[in-house]
């Protein structure tokens, strides 16, 4: 059952004192150094900012994506396959929704809208499709009515390769680009021996691709015309990726699952091979070494940024807003273990800083920061909810 709520109810988070000092947390699981000073446990910061949170829905299954509209509602996505128009306080299930595979990991997961919603009314969603001998990532594309109550002139834009019969890894974030291309990107499936994919080239396995808006291939993607590479690849050797979003130049960050430590930060460039599973900073959740148990190797890019312990990271977005003045440009990033909002300094491409908050309101699952500076999340729970972060006081 879904319940809407007011402002009364609310969640205080603190921000503890700054320091030198990284964030407290656990011991790594792995003995690895670091490549560069700062590339892991930054110094903890303060902001002197104490959050309020604001619940909208609760009664949610398992929400996995939150888009904000330009008229200020909100498209939600739970996982067991239902879309909802969250819209002055009311709640609408939208109709039209392509058929889901909903078992372990998979279900209906990210919905994005297009730059030009307002004209187009073009919504996207990612799913893990159910097919014959399993499933696999797909990306719809997609016209809401003017209404919200149903989506129509479905159309299949991508379909990742090959089908496999499993229920982890599926990605998926889709993130539009102002030139109307759209990046996603794609697990790889977690299991072994088919996570070695990610480095074969013939899949769409632990990749990041780039589509246009047909579902055509854009005609500057790294791989075009090479034999045996899929041609929507831009960039590979990723995991599961569940967090991804545009700095205010519309350069491309994602936010990387690891296995047992070694969650990434990236900045996907076309053509690079960020090395999973060949190098990572985490272990086998058995404690055994991956693969050759090694964190670089030559022709493979080194994470900006990286966690040891985890924090499952999901969802993310640069903080642009009137609420927050010294947040402008940080990026923000959903945790689901341990629960909890990430905020990461930056100094060009470099970790400087982070700050974590608690608002006791379970798995951050998604992150989207509104107009006027609020900031968005959805929990991740089988009584999940749709919640608004602002400064107290």
């Amino acid at each position: 059952m879904i319940r809407l709520l007011g402002t009364t109810a609310t969640a205080l988070i603190l921000a503890t004192a700054a320091s030198a000092a990284p964030w407290p947390q656990d011991d790594p699981n792995t003995e690895f150094q670091p490549a560069f000073p700062e590339q892991t446990r930054a110094p903890a910061l303060q902001s002197g900012v104490t959050l309020k949170a604001e619940p909208l829905i609760e009664g949610l299954e398992n929400p996995w994506a939150v888009a904000l509209l330009p008229d200020g509602s909100a498209l939600i996505t739970e996982r067991p396959g239902r879309l909802k128009l969250y819209k002055d306080g009311t709640v609408t299930e939208v109709t039209g929704i392509p058929e889901v595979s909903a078992e372990g990991q998979g279900g209906l997961l990210d919905v994005a809208i297009s730059p030009d919603f307002k004209r187009s009314r073009t919504v996207y969603l990612s799913y893990a499709e159910p097919r014959e001998g399993g499933n696999g990532t797909t990306v719809a594309r997609m016209q809401l009515a003017d209404d919200g109550a149903s989506v129509d002139n479905v159309m299949v834009l991508f379909r990742q390769q090959p089908t496999y019969d499993g229920d982890l890894h599926f990605g998926s974030r889709i993130v539009p680009n102002p030139d109307g291309t759209l990046f996603v990107t794609l697990g790889e499936r977690s299991d072994v021996p088919i996570r070695d994919s990610a480095q074969d080239m013939s899949n769409h396995l632990g990749k990041l691709v780039r589509i246009g808006r047909t579902g055509d291939v854009p005609a500057d993607n790294p791989f075009v015309g090479q034999d045996g590479i899929q041609p929507e690849i831009y960039a590979s050797g990723l995991r599961n990726v569940q967090a991804a979003t545009l700095d205010a130049e519309d350069r491309l960050w994602t936010i990387e699952h690891g296995p047992q430590g070694g969650d990434e930060v990236n900045r996907p460039e076309a053509g690079k091979n960020y090395g999973w599973p060949v190098i990572t900073y985490g272990e086998d959740y058995s404690g055994a070494p991956i693969n050759e148990g090694i964190t670089a190797k030559d022709g493979m890019e080194q994470p900006l940024y990286y966690w040891d312990p985890v924090i499952a990271p999901s969802g993310a977005d640069f903080y642009d807003g009137p609420m927050m003045a010294d947040w402008q440009g940080d990026l923000l990033i959903g945790a689901m273990s341990p629960p909890a909002l990430v905020r990461l300094k930056l100094d060009g491409d470099k970790v400087v800083g982070e700050e974590r908050f608690d608002p006791e309101i379970g798995r951050i699952r998604d992150v989207q920061v509104a107009k006027d500076g609020a900031i968005w999340v959805v929990t991740d729970d089988p009584d999940g909810g749709l919640y608004r972060l602002t400064p107290a006081g």
